[in-house]
């Protein structure tokens, strides 16, 4: 049985989709999530906002893990954007409601910053996607609620569970939606020095 290869980075977020998509490069690595004050400020370009909060995140678990571990710090903050309005986790069910009413039928952007820092520095990267949906029925946004999916995903959906049927087009990302662009991480890693692939090896 092939030992498990030891972290190359740490991973600030608790996500299980960043996790599952991070192991889809073939990075070992172990998770911290960070805890950081996620509002927008007041006035914040959302591209700054999402930028400014995966800074933040890969500072604070560099300062209270990577540093003293050595391990570079990857994270990522993302943003559902429609008429310039930043849509965040739902509240409530009234909350979720509403975004999926909003997005009904209509094209949104999805941001997702990427940072990585190390004693090299911080590198960072910005995926911008286009998502369209179809028209959504009352009825089905609140099944889609009782599924439980919701509640903790940005614009009150997850791409890659049972919200997928509510998506009818994509331009950009498909992983960037999902929480971690993996070409802009790709290209992080690489140039900090760290390939991908490494947990596919022989």
């Amino acid at each position: 049985m092939a030992t498990e290869a030891p972290p190359v980075l740490i991973l600030a977020s608790a996500s299980p989709r960043r996790r599952a998509l991070l192991r889809q490069l073939g990075v070992p690595h172990r998770a911290r999530p960070a805890d950081i004050d996620e509002q927008p400020l007041a006035g914040e370009a959302v591209a700054d906002c999402v930028s400014r909060l995966a800074r933040a995140k890969a500072e604070h678990v560099w300062i209270h893990e990577g540093r003293a571990a050595a391990l570079p710090v990857l994270a990522a903050d993302t943003a559902v954007v429609i008429d310039d309005r930043l849509l965040g986790k739902p509240a409530n069910r009234a909350d979720a409601l509403r975004m999926l009413a909003l997005l009904s039928g209509r094209s949104h952007r999805v941001l997702t910053a990427v940072a990585l820092l190390d004693v090299g520095g911080l590198r960072m990267r910005l995926s911008d996607s286009t998502v369209r949906f179809r028209a959504l029925a009352a009825e089905e946004c609140a099944r889609y609620w009782d599924t439980r999916e919701p509640r903790d995903k940005a614009g009150g959906y997850a791409i890659q569970g049972f919200g997928a049927a509510f998506v009818s087009g994509l331009e950009g990302s498909y992983s960037g939606v999902m929480g971690l662009p993996l070409f802009e991480v790709a290209e992080l890693l690489h140039s900090a020095g760290l390939p991908v692939w490494q947990e596919c090896a022989a």
